[in-house]
């Protein structure tokens, strides 16, 4: 017969050593298995991709640019390009009409001389009717002097410009490239839209001609002896 005190000790020990064995189990010794869903690495994040719009076509069909400024001996000039960017023809037919405003976004009192002829000559040619297929571009010139005739005038610098193709036509802001400095003259000048023309395509280089390949070796005649 078994003794109490040994079945006792046998019953401990088959406990203990259950622990032992349930408590070495981990987790992961039961993946794969029914009740755990399979591991899966983690997935690195998807880099971002930064994409610039390219800008809506204005409801007006056209959107206007400048060119980028010059400026020879106080006199400045800017240039305007005017693009259809809409599906239909856009027919122009004069001068650009510029708002001019200051830091402040107040406007700018000046006088606009159509034909700059108080301002440069050059630029006084009258306007003509123009019609811009889809994707044609038309051009004009903004002029004005950084002179000061009056020191008790204090000068005016304007920082905003606002260009619409004609008068009752929405405008669009424009980069006028640097301060509009009119001094004191009170006057700023527009040359008349005219149709640019297009884009001449760059002519390639002829392809140089192929060096010819080394002449061939001469052959001696067969021996008649033979």
């Amino acid at each position: 017969m078994i003794s109490r005190d040994s079945a006792a000790r046998r019953r401990i020990s088959a406990t203990v050593a259950m622990a032992l064995v349930l408590g070495g189990c981990t987790p992961g010794d039961h993946r794969g298995q029914s009740g755990d869903g399979p591991s899966r690495p983690p997935t690195a994040p998807s880099p971002s991709v930064s994409v610039n719009p390219v800008p809506a076509c204005p409801a007006t069909g056209v959107r206007i640019r400048s060119t980028g400024g010059d400026a020879a001996m106080g006199l400045r000039a800017l240039g305007l390009e005017l693009v259809n960017c809409g599906e239909h023809p856009y027919q122009l037919n004069g001068y650009p009409v510029l708002h001019v405003f200051d830091e402040a976004r107040e406007p700018i009192m000046l006088r606009v001389v159509n034909g700059a002829k108080e301002i440069t000559s050059g630029f006084d040619q009258p306007p003509r009717k123009v019609t811009l297929a889809a994707g044609e571009r038309a051009t004009a010139v903004v002029l004005w002097r950084n002179l000061v005739t009056d020191s008790t005038v204090v000068a005016t610098n304007g920082e905003y410009l606002r260009v619409a193709p004609a008068a009752g036509q929405p405008a669009e802001d424009v980069d006028p490239d640097g301060p509009i400095d009119v001094g004191n003259t009170g006057r700023i000048g527009v040359s008349a839209w005219k149709k640019a023309e297009p884009s001449a395509p760059v002519p390639t280089r002829p392809a140089p001609r192929p060096v010819p390949s080394a002449l061939p070796s001469s052959v001696s005649p067969p021996d008649s002896r033979l």
